[in-house]
């Protein structure tokens, strides 16, 4: 039971990407309209991440039943055919690196912005250095951006490094993120700007399907906990378990 309520967990860290497409739509050319370009990219990657994870799912479960692993790649001791392992990690990375490009983007906008703001008058946080790349317009280089972004990449790589339980902490981060962010958040903003009156069919209809999603929150929470517990008994830093 408490596999299946983190396994919702993880489902959902997918699908907390309210942040991040607010960042995106913020930056799209228009025409045409930023919102309904972000309309069809939001049905289509829906769509594509969704049918993903039903492959990985029932697939998973037909296979290896309850025992099916949290790392279909790794998790069942199985290592043949190695080309097809290794193609499968090579396009983890590629999109592992993509991906966490992206999510970082908001973070590093706002401290950047912050940092600038309190202290307008420091060099090291506005001054830019022209770098001249061969073939290739000028690079600027800000010292601080340097600075600010390598020491944050490095504790983040060694915080996970340290947590070996990824599915777990995944499925907490999941549960935490996706109920405020990805559900609560939009319906309530939906609600004020349509101005949908209350206790109306669309208005308990979005209730409904805020409270469900509270409820998938606080399950896929109290699983991933238990399983955190769970791998603590055996945990060794900066030792992978499977």
């Amino acid at each position: 039971m408490w596999r299946s309520f983190q396994a919702l967990g993880d489902i959902a860290f997918a699908y907390s990407y309210s942040v991040i497409l607010i960042e995106i739509q913020d930056t799209i050319k228009a025409p045409p309209s930023e919102a309904k370009t972000m309309k069809k990219a939001t049905v289509l990657s829906i769509a594509v991440t969704t049918t993903f994870y039903m492959l990985c799912g029932c697939m998973g479960y037909a296979a290896f039943g309850d025992f099916a692993p949290g790392n279909l790649l790794t998790g069942f001791g199985f290592y043949n055919p190695f080309w097809l392992l290794d193609i499968a990690n090579a396009a983890i990375v590629v999109h592992l690196v993509g991906a966490y490009q992206v999510f970082c983007q908001p973070i590093f906008a706002f401290v950047e912005k912050w940092a600038a703001q309190r202290w307008p008058e420091s060099k090291l946080i506005t001054k830019e250095f022209q770098v001249p790349v061969p073939g290739l317009p000028s690079f600027k280089l800000n010292l601080f951006r340097l600075v600010w972004r390598t020491k944050f990449v490095m504790l983040t790589t060694i915080i996970s490094m340290l947590l070996p339980f990824f599915n777990d902490v995944v499925g907490l981060l999941g549960a935490l993120g996706f109920w405020p962010l990805t559900v609560y958040f939009p319906v309530e903003m939906y609600i004020a700007q349509k101005q949908i009156p209350k206790w109306s069919t669309r208005w308990i209809c979005l209730q409904t399907l805020s409270i469900a999603c509270l409820v998938i929150s606080l399950a896929a929470a109290a699983g991933s906990i238990a399983g955190v517990m769970l791998d603590l008994k055996v945990y060794r830093p900066f030792k992978t378990s499977y």
